[in-house]
């Protein structure tokens, strides 16, 4: 948070080069369907089910590069483990706007944070047409495999074969154009619903004022509670938290000017500046009806940027938030490079703790992990729930910002970290815990990412032991090929491909 940040000045070696984290952002072509036979280590038999990932497989249209990755044309790899072997597969989601531009070999609509349609503003004029790219995360949920992008209504794949469904409309709950969050929640035990699980999820439909919607999904996948909730000013917002109670969101201090993007002069994105004179507000919205007679809450902290949340849990009438805070937002520039981004003139993503009490309406924050990091992942059964460990993507090194090149865990009740680190050539994906079954312990498991080798271009898989980082990888399945930074993805324990 602005202000607050512990800087270091000391001069220290880079773990990496630009030109080798640069590898990981070109497009993959190809879809793949192979048992993964290269592999280091040993794959834990007990270790069953699937990992899904989503991101941006496309990083240019005909060679026509797109503005920034989060444009990029969604990509589900699938990662199967079964009796101590594994099986990939990859495909592209045939939304209508990736068919389109693939026919047509060009670059057909405007993307979100700066991509545009060739030929200049006049090509781009009053064109408000924004392709649904389906690029942001994938669950399995209810029988269903969706492909999530926050901006409109997911897409149905078929977990098997990976085909393209259409899109889903939940019996006709969402409308057509409505947006369903990227990144939901999965309550473990649902008080509303006799302590079954739950899907929470939301979406936002910004504006002067906003309308935040809140869904819950019971596990048939059926949308059985819907809300809206409408709060002053422009959101712009990515994650959540929820608690027993309470779905909670941070209301980033940014304006839009929608102007140049009428004009076709700047993408939407690029009209966001963020705001550091203006504090961030938390949106506390209550989930269950002996709560909703105090409605929504908006509480307000320290100007700052979050994008990603660890988890969020209530002691008595204090709320607790892990965050992962940013001085600024990064903002995307018109002319500008992501290829060339200068991370060390970047401030890092920090975790932070908000301590939120409801009774007085005080927020205090705690700076709790100074290393750049980002990506976090918890113990399912946690969420939402006082817990103890978390693991999350990392810098190499302690200080600084840089790419993501580590696995950090952090135990919350002693402060012992443990890293684990793939520099200096490999470069880190969002982690995912696993817990082995019938455990009781709350870090035994698996944690499983994706890392871009730089050396060989190509994506490992890496399986680290959740309880003990200092083993290394126990294996690395090394792919035939590398997979484009991505962003988010799950696991199931349902397996979906035979191996």
């Amino acid at each position: 948070m602005q202000n607050l940040e512990i800087r270091e000045n000391a001069v220290r070696e880079k773990s990496y080069t630009r030109a080798d984290w640069q590898g990981g952002y070109d497009s993959l072509t190809q879809e793949f369907d192979y048992q993964i036979d290269d592999v280091e280590g040993q794959i834990p038999t007990e270790l069953q089910g699937t990992l899904f990932r989503n991101g941006p497989g496309l990083l240019d249209v005909n060679g026509q590069r797109i503005h920034h990755p989060f444009d990029g044309d969604g990509m589900i790899s699938r990662i199967t483990f079964v009796n101590g072997h594994a099986h990939f597969r990859n495909r592209f989601i045939h939304t209508e706007g990736y068919l389109a531009e693939q026919k047509a070999g060009k670059i057909l609509y405007r993307g979100v944070f700066g991509t545009q349609k060739p030929g200049g503003w006049l090509a781009n004029l009053f064109d408000f047409q924004i392709k649904n790219i389906a690029n942001t995360n994938v669950i399995y949920w209810g029988n269903k495999l969706l492909a999530l992008w926050e901006a409109a209504e997911p897409h149905r794949l078929d977990p098997y074969t990976l085909e393209t469904l259409g899109r889903e409309y939940f019996n006709g709950v969402l409308s057509t154009g409505e947006a369903f969050g990227a990144h939901p929640r999965l309550d473990p035990s649902c008080e509303q619903d006799g302590g079954a699980p739950c899907l929470v999820n939301f979406s936002i439909k910004p504006g002067l004022s906003t309308t935040i919607t809140i869904f819950e999904l019971n596990p048939a996948g059926e949308i059985i509670r819907k809300h809206a909730h409408s709060v002053p000013g422009f959101c712009f917002i990515h994650d959540f938290v929820v608690t027993p109670n309470y779905c909670i969101l941070f209301q980033n201090p940014v304006s839009f000017n929608p102007i140049p993007f009428a004009l076709g002069i700047r993408a939407a994105g690029e009209c966001i500046k963020f705001q550091p004179n203006q504090p961030t507000r938390i949106i506390i919205i209550p989930r269950t009806p002996e709560k909703e007679q105090t409605g929504v809450r908006i509480l307000e902290t320290q100007s700052g940027f979050v994008f990603h949340h660890i988890n969020a849990f209530e002691v008595k009438d204090e709320i607790f938030i892990d965050s992962i805070c940013y001085e600024s937002l990064p903002e995307v520039e018109p002319e500008s490079d992501f290829r060339q981004v200068d991370f060390e003139a970047l401030t890092p993503g920090q975790l932070w703790r908000f301590n939120l009490n409801l009774k007085d309406g005080i927020v205090k924050q705690e700076l709790i992990e100074k290393r750049c990091c980002e990506f976090p992942t918890i113990h399912p059964a946690n969420v939402g729930r006082p817990y103890r460990y978390s693991y999350i993507g990392a810098a190499h090194a302690e200080t600084g910002n840089a790419p993501l090149q580590a696995l950090l865990k952090m135990d919350l009740e002693s402060g012992e970290r443990q890293i684990w680190s793939a520099a200096p050539l490999g470069f880190m994906g969002e982690p995912v815990f696993v817990p082995r079954p019938g455990s009781q312990k709350e870090d035994d498991g698996w944690v499983l990412a994706l890392v871009y080798d730089a050396a060989h271009h190509r994506s490992d898989v890496v399986i680290l032991d959740a309880s003990d980082f200092s083993k290394g990888a126990i294996a690395r399945l090394h792919l035939k090929h590398h997979i484009p930074y991505g962003l988010h993805g799950s696991f199931t324990s349902k397996v979906f491909a035979a191996t």
